[in-house]
């Protein structure tokens, strides 16, 4: 499958219980330099907060992903968010929850609550959409092969990141996953072209 679920844009959250405010922020991401970023960036943004807790998940495979308590007792906090991340079905997701104490202990139970209903309800907030994996590559050919190339990318109707068309022409482009494949061959049949996968997202 190269079908996955994430969200479009930034969502919020709260919940209260007894004096404590739970922040709630959802982000969609792509990589852990984003996420290590909007940890850094609410951690100061909110630097009178008692607690700045968060899970992020990325890729399809459902094995890259973090939980953090931030000084909650563990498994109360990074854990339930993490929970609703998967409860939603949806990746390339980072969510801090930012917590304001209000003088009274909600136990293991109550925070456990908490955080699961600001995520939860960042989530329900949030738009969510389906996304195609696509992989990335790289065409170098002679200019003299230029026109055959503009026209398997018009005819595939592939989206073009960057290019350059001096000396040693080279177009970066994306494709769904599924056609890479046969893009691949597509663009390998002009015999003068090289061919290097990027990365795929």
């Amino acid at each position: 499958m190269d079908l996955y679920k994430t969200i479009s844009n930034i969502s919020e959250g709260l919940y209260k219980d007894k004096g404590s405010k739970f922040l709630a922020f959802a982000h969609p991401v792509s990589n852990e330099d984003q996420v290590k970023e909007l940890v850094q960036m609410y951690r100061k943004d909110y630097h009178d907060a008692r607690h700045h807790c968060f899970a992020w998940q990325l890729g399809l495979s459902g094995n890259c992903y973090r939980a953090n308590d931030d000084g909650e007792p563990s498994g109360t906090a990074g854990k339930p968010i993490l929970g609703q991340i998967h409860s939603f079905d949806v990746t390339n997701v980072f969510i801090m929850v930012v917590r304001y104490f209000g003088g009274t202990k909600l136990g293991v139970g109550g925070l456990i609550q908490a955080y699961k209903s600001a995520a939860a309800d960042a989530l329900q907030n949030a738009e969510i959409i389906e996304k195609t994996v696509n992989d990335y590559f790289k065409i170098s050919f002679n200019y003299e092969t230029m026109n055959d190339v503009m026209k398997i990318i018009k005819d595939e109707n592939l989206s073009i990141i960057s290019q350059n068309f001096e000396l040693k022409c080279f177009i970066v482009f994306c494709v769904r996953q599924r056609d890479s494949e046969r893009v691949k061959d597509v663009f390998l049949y002009l015999r003068t072209v090289k061919f290097d996968f990027l990365y795929s997202q």
